[in-house]
């Protein structure tokens, strides 16, 4: 706040500036009439119009040449003649005369300028009189305040109430501060009995001091602005008790009315088209509620639609939502404040811009993510393979899809990426929530086929959690130079990416077991060795498979 001394202080000074104006006045009664009086404000630098004024009050505008004589001529004339008529301290009556040039303004009898046809907008409608008429009437109002200035009692009586004013200005600050001050307590105390309730397991979800800070903060704002509407009122009150600065303060005065009286009409002009939003609004979200409540359905499975199934519901419901929302959008746009000013637009297309430009990846992402939704590629829950990555799908999302191992990693990959790499499946080969798990061993050649065959098979179906239906198969992917090549592909019924990893290891292990029991090397030798056909049905191959 503005110290009461330095209050005090802008006071004097235009008090003083108040006093001194009508001594300036009357100087040039004393000197003559040769020199201008200094109330009489300076004519226009425009060679095409000058201004006339009395008591800084604007009276007249002198447009066109008369007889000759330029506007500015026509101006020092009527200066000239303004101070003969005040130098004989008449009682200053305007009045009108009208002659064949236009409309004379005459002061205690004697003409003092003319309207001329050339001094007036034709094509708004003025005519000389009007204008006439509207000039006399400045100047009498101009004139009343030249007297008021130089009556010592009116001053006098404009001091006090220019002090008595001033005190109540800073009274008002002092109460706005400390308003401020007793709104912060109420909002402390308050909001920290409020939202100390606000919990969740014992926990404070939300803390006071950031809801207690931005209050104040809006406070304080509303403060200021109040001291600067405060302030503005002070100096207009100020200036419209003395003759001589009347007219600004009449003008800050006008302007202040004006402005309120804009914001008002714009505020009003708003509401009708507010209303209509808040109505396209409502009416959206009555729609996104409703497609919600059906997609949910389909979602959890009461529902059943052909087109439309669990994996695609959840997909739809946002898109549904985005269109909805998009559609609203577009159709509140023009009944929005503003939307049709050149800034608006302006803001509106850069913004489009920065999306086209920047948001192309994530369009590309987006319409990856729908294609794996609507194709049914993933789904959650699946065990899969993409490229080097191998686990359990947790999320499949819009921008990207995510695995877990099982074996404390989560694998994160774009859509797009997932979209242009070869996926391989391992939970739909067989009905279920469980998964086909592989693994590829190698052996020489001097290990009979059947007997790797026997073994890994019984390995498979003495590892916990994987199923005997269906049942444990081998085949023989590759013959290389040195060694054969079998994969053991077993169905188990584990959901979950941990207990996934566990059957894949626990498998490993019955395999090391088995062949370990049975004095089976797991070592792939690089030489060629060929078995007898004596040893093609030793135990545990049997003899069904020759």
């Amino acid at each position: 706040m503005l110290p009461f001394r330095s209050l005090f202080r802008l006071f004097l000074l235009t008090l003083m500036l108040a006093l001194l104006a009508p001594a300036r006045a009357a100087e040039p009664a004393a000197g003559g009439a040769a020199a201008a009086p200094a109330a009489l404000a300076a004519p226009s630098a425009l060679a095409t119009r000058a201004d006339f004024s009395v008591a800084t009050r604007k009276v007249f505008v002198f447009r066109a040449a008369l007889a000759g004589h330029s506007p500015q001529e026509r101006l020092e004339a009527a200066q000239r003649r303004l101070d003969k008529a005040l130098a004989k301290n008449g009682p200053q009556r305007v009045t009108l005369q009208g002659i064949a040039e236009g409309t004379q303004v005459l002061l205690d009898g004697a003409p003092l300028f003319l309207v001329t046809p050339g001094d007036i907008n034709a094509l708004a409608g003025d005519t000389p009189h009007d204008v006439a008429q509207d000039s006399a009437e400045r100047l009498q109002r101009a004139l009343a305040a030249r007297r008021e200035a130089s009556d010592p009692r009116v001053l006098l009586e404009a001091a006090a109430l220019c002090i008595g004013a001033t005190l109540v200005y800073a009274f008002v600050l002092r109460g706005l501060i400390a308003l401020r001050r007793a709104a912060k307590l109420r909002f402390e105390r308050l909001l920290g009995r409020r939202l100390a309730q606000v919990s969740f397991r014992n926990v404070r979800l939300l803390d006071a001091q950031v809801y207690v800070r931005f209050l104040s903060q809006v406070t304080m704002a509303v403060v200021w602005a109040l001291r600067l509407l405060a302030t503005y009122i002070w100096i207009t009150f100020l200036l419209r008790e003395f003759a001589y600065t009347r007219s600004w303060g009449e003008w800050l005065k006008g302007y202040l009315l004006e402005m309120a009286a804009g914001i008002g009409q714009s505020v009003a002009a708003a509401i009708p088209g507010l209303l209509v939003v808040l109505v396209i609004v409502a009416l959206a979200r009555i729609v996104m509620l409703t497609a919600a409540s059906v997609f949910k359905r389909v979602e959890s499975g009461e529902l059943q639609v052909g087109w439309l199934d669990q994996d695609t519901a959840a997909p739809t419901r946002r898109l549904v939502n985005l269109v909805i929302g998009l559609f609203a959008l577009a159709m509140s746009y023009p009944y929005l404040p503003g939307s049709h000013t050149a800034a608006f637009q302006g803001v509106t297309v850069l913004a489009g811009l920065m999306v086209s430009i920047g948001a192309s990846s994530i369009v590309a992402q987006g319409a990856a993510g729908l294609i794996l939704m609507y194709t049914r590629s993933l789904r959650k829950g699946e065990y899969v393979k993409v490229g080097d990555s191998e686990g359990t799908v947790i999320e499949l999302g819009m921008f990207e899809t995510r695995l877990r191992t099982g074996m404390g990693e989560e694998v994160l990959m774009p859509n797009a990426w997932v979209l242009g790499n070869t996926t391989r499946n391992y939970s739909r080969a067989h009905p279920g929530d469980g998964f086909m798990v592989q693994t590829s061993v190698t052996f020489g050649y001097d290990t009979p086929w059947r007997q790797v065959h026997a073994l890994l098979e019984q390995a498979a179906l003495a590892t916990p959690g994987v199923t005997p239906e269906p049942r444990p198969f081998v085949v023989q992917t590759a013959l290389s130079d040195f060694y054969v090549e079998y994969r053991l592909t077993a169905y188990a019924e584990a959901q979950e990416p941990r207990a996934r990893a566990e059957v894949r290891t626990g498998l490993h292990q019955q395999i090391v077991d088995v062949f370990g029991a049975h004095g089976v090397s797991l070592t792939a030798p690089h030489f060629m060795h060929v078995a007898t056909r004596a040893g093609w049905t030793a135990p545990p191959a049997g003899t069904g498979k020759e």
